[in-house]
């Protein structure tokens, strides 16, 4: 196992976020209580439990391509039936699905890119939530330009939605994931760097440093990027 997914394997979720938001996102998309949906990208499951909460007589089928996280994922929802957990790629799910949800994880693939595959999943009225990394300003700090270079469609909420316009979707609802989801998540992370960080070989510690250096850059600008949720259905 690699030093990154040995970090993440302590962890209930790979990312931020809160139950709140799928909440929130399931509301703007108006999910039926017997919705089916994908879960694309779903690391261990933390979302799992917030997409039953809005669909109580729905199905979730959720897909990750890394077994360690989708294991946890089996080891949590084994016993109930509303649940179908898949190690694959989430773009190759069999539809059709009310609701998609997808944190983070169109990261991989692209705005555009992403969107235009997943439309022949989508069930009529369907719709796809997804939180997208992004600038919230036109002129962030120079340090965290520079953290974020690697991801060159890094673009502003406009361009977002230029994307996904792009795409063929319009925009229901976006809304800027609190401070809240950042901190929680970091908080465990940071727990987590400290444990390994016992005892940990030289690639642990490589990863251990670029995590704090991710941690310190967002808690000092903060204002400047962040993550994006967006709700979307096809036009």
């Amino acid at each position: 196992m690699s030093a990154f997914l040995k970090l993440y394997e302590g962890l209930t979720r790979e990312g931020p976020g809160e139950a709140a938001q799928v909440s929130w996102a399931c509301a703007q998309a108006s999910v039926p209580r017997n919705a089916r949906i994908l879960d694309a990208g779903c690391g261990s499951g933390a979302d799992i439990s917030a997409l039953l909460a809005a669909a109580p007589e729905g199905h979730v089928t959720a897909v990750d391509k890394q077994a360690v996280f989708t294991q946890k994922a089996e080891d949590a929802f084994a016993a109930d039936a509303r649940v179908n957990i898949v190690t694959g790629d989430m773009m190759g799910q069999e539809g059709p699905f009310d609701f998609i949800w997808s944190a983070g994880a169109l990261y991989f693939i692209g705005i555009e890119a992403a969107l235009r595959s997943l439309r022949s999943d989508l069930g009529l009225k369907g719709a796809i939530a997804f939180s997208e990394i992004c600038w919230f300003t036109p002129a962030p700090a120079l340090e965290a330009k520079t953290f974020w270079s690697a991801y060159d469609a890094m673009t502003d909420e406009a361009g977002v939605s230029t994307y996904i316009a792009t795409a063929g979707y319009e925009v229901i609802a976006q809304m800027r994931l609190p401070d809240t989801a950042w901190e929680n998540y970091y908080q465990t992370l940071e727990a987590r760097c400290d444990v390994l960080g016992l005892e940990a070989d030289d690639e642990m510690l490589q990863v251990i440093s670029e995590t704090r250096v991710e941690m310190a850059i967002w808690r000092k600008h903060r204002a400047d990027f962040g993550y994006l949720l967006n709700v979307v259905r096809p036009i």
